[in-house]
């Protein structure tokens, strides 16, 4: 199982529109895809059709037993989802609690990477969405990941978000093993205004050698697909934030290829 988790510290970047995209070509494809919600306010829960307010259990649970998950309970949380390849790990409002109970529980950091473990031979790929807050949840999708994606949208504010979010993971990767890979992926991007224009520039100069050198499109197409609770891809797959999300799989699939090959 390839696991990539799509973080950012500022919400409104394209999060968790990036995840399901990537999730659903992945599932085009024949993989076999896991997604996890880690965000309390549910939207990739809320996008597939499922409440994350009256979820009786969701990832929530898996965070109860001290740092140990229980053998046979990722399985027993998994939803459908309107794709057949892709099961969900849910989120619920629950999870805003977690970070107020953590404090003086050991191992939380690494309950969602034990989660996955014992989902390793029925999946090929789990995707990650990450709340928009450096905490608990964040710290277990970062330790969970083999490559982390940065949603960025082209605009000033959202490379303040960047800053943060380099700077947390340089912090996380001072207690891994090997340092995290990632990807800067610009979102919303609007050739028609000067501020889409200087913020992809800026993205250019500032940080050469992780960004992703194409954009994804402000497409409504990925608002429609949403609204139906279909992947980008299954509703449209001609579309033109659709080619885009293509065109970024395939690089960061070239990138995992590059990794294994040295």
């Amino acid at each position: 199982m390839r696991v990539w988790a799509v973080a950012n510290q500022k919400g409104g970047v394209g999060k968790t529109t990036t995840a399901i995209a990537l999730a659903g070509l992945l599932a085009d494809a024949g993989k076999r895809v896991v997604v996890v919600d880690l965000d309390p306010h549910g939207s990739m829960t809320s996008y597939f059709g499922h409440d994350p307010d009256a979820l009786e259990h969701s990832c929530f649970d898996l965070f109860l037993h001290q740092g140990v998950v229980p053998q046979g309970l990722p399985e027993q949380l998994l939803l459908s989802t309107s794709h057949e390849r892709i099961a969900l790990l849910p989120s619920s409002t629950a999870l805003a609690t977690l970070e107020r109970q953590s404090p003086g529980q050991s191992g939380l950091g690494l309950v969602i990477a034990k989660s996955l473990a014992q989902l390793w031979q029925g999946y090929d790929h789990a995707v990650i969405d990450s709340p928009p807050l450096l905490g608990v949840l964040m710290v277990n999708a970062l330790a969970a990941s083999q490559h982390l994606v940065i949603p960025v949208q082209t605009e000033f504010l959202a490379v303040k978000g960047l800053e943060r979010m380099v700077s947390t993971l340089a912090m996380i990767n001072r207690s891994r093993k090997q340092a995290l890979p990632y990807s800067i992926v610009p979102t919303l991007f609007d050739r028609r205004t000067q501020a889409s224009l200087s913020t992809l520039r800026l993205l250019r100069d500032s940080y050469p050698e992780h960004l992703w050198p194409a954009y994804i499109p402000i497409d409504t197409r990925l608002r429609d697909a949403s609204r139906a609770g279909r992947t980008p891809s299954q509703f449209d797959p001609n579309s033109r934030g659709v080619l885009a999300y293509r065109a970024l799989l395939k690089h960061l699939l070239a990138q995992q290829l590059a990794a294994q090959v040295a």
